[in-house]
């Protein structure tokens, strides 16, 4: 089972200006070939799959641990890209009744990369690629062979963290938001691909964990990622339970950091990251989001939760 926790995995600053273009660039770190859905998609699959559980547990524990991890990046991108493509927050917006339709006030949304964003998804983050292209369930890998589902995972991880670069790459320094996303994902996917490394090194005997980096991105010039570094989330592994998926100790636990990396040993944590609020997105009237008459839906929530947090039950 999976238990949700109102938070993001860290925080994200919140954009000085809308830029759709950027959102839609944001979308290959979810729905592209090597994005959050297919990481996602590969590890949960394989931890429902996985045989001889019991016998190999460690491996196991390392794929299902992971699995959870990944789910808070797919919702960690999604915020990026609705937060990128709805821009500052406008204060009071939502409480207006709707705006002139008719003197188009989405009149940019037709020229930009990836205009379905809007016209059907209100600004908001679904699990396409960059081309807004749908990411698909060929993209999932569960073989049942162990050593070839971790040689695929360590794959991917590498995979992954190249075209987060990219997308990095195409970020200018004032778009704080999305090059928070891309620099947190590249630190914690170097724990991922350390840690297939380290399971195929102990299963096989093969010390892949020396091909690390792959690529060879310098992470300490990347500014988004040195507080990452600073911290030690580069040598640490979270279990995402309290209590369970322990055996990843036997893999994880003793070796060094990475090459390139502040030096330490390796950590696992029970539990999960500290976390970061939620970022609250503004509604937008003249779009029906929520509704185009918002004043009655707040004032229900509103009873609702009152109602609630004095134990009253149903109103």
């Amino acid at each position: 089972m999976f238990m949700r926790v109102d938070q993001l995995q860290t925080e994200l600053p919140p954009p000085t200006r809308a830029d759709p273009n950027a959102a839609a660039a944001l979308q290959e770190l979810l729905g592209g070939k090597y994005g959050e859905m297919s990481t996602l998609g590969n590890y949960m699959f394989q931890s429902f799959n996985f045989r001889s559980k019991s016998k190999l547990t460690p491996f196991y524990n390392l794929v299902a641990a992971i699995t959870a991890e990944e789910l808070g990046h797919v919702e960690l991108v999604s915020h990026g890209i609705a937060m990128l493509a709805n821009g500052p927050d406008k204060p009071g917006a939502d409480e207006r009744t709707g705006g002139d339709v008719s003197g188009a006030p989405a009149e940019a949304m037709k020229d930009i990369r990836s205009a379905a964003s809007f016209f059907s998804h209100a600004g908001g983050a679904v699990p396409v690629n960059s081309n807004s292209m749908s990411w698909n369930v060929d993209m999932v890998t569960t073989t049942g062979n162990v050593v070839f589902d971790l040689l695929h995972n360590f794959h991917l991880e590498c995979g992954a963290r190249l075209h987060k670069l990219r997308v990095y790459e195409s970020l200018t320094h004032d778009n704080a938001t999305g090059r928070e996303v891309c620099g947190y994902l590249l630190v914690r996917g170097s724990v991922h691909a350390h840690a297939y490394a380290l399971a195929l090194k102990k299963l096989t005997g093969v010390a892949i964990e020396q091909m690390l980096p792959t690529p060879n991105i310098p992470l300490d010039k990347i500014p988004e990622c040195q507080k990452y570094l600073d911290e030690g989330s580069h040598r640490r592994l979270y279990t995402f339970s309290q209590g369970d998926y322990q055996a990843i100790r036997g893999i994880w636990e003793g070796e060094q950091a990475l090459p390139g990396d502040p030096p330490g040993d390796l950590v696992v944590v029970e539990g999960m990251p500290e976390g970061g609020k939620i970022h609250d997105l503004t509604g937008e009237p003249n779009v029906f989001t929520p509704d185009y008459a918002p004043e009655e839906m707040f004032e229900i929530a509103e009873r609702l939760t009152r109602a609630a947090m004095q134990g009253a039950g149903s109103l």
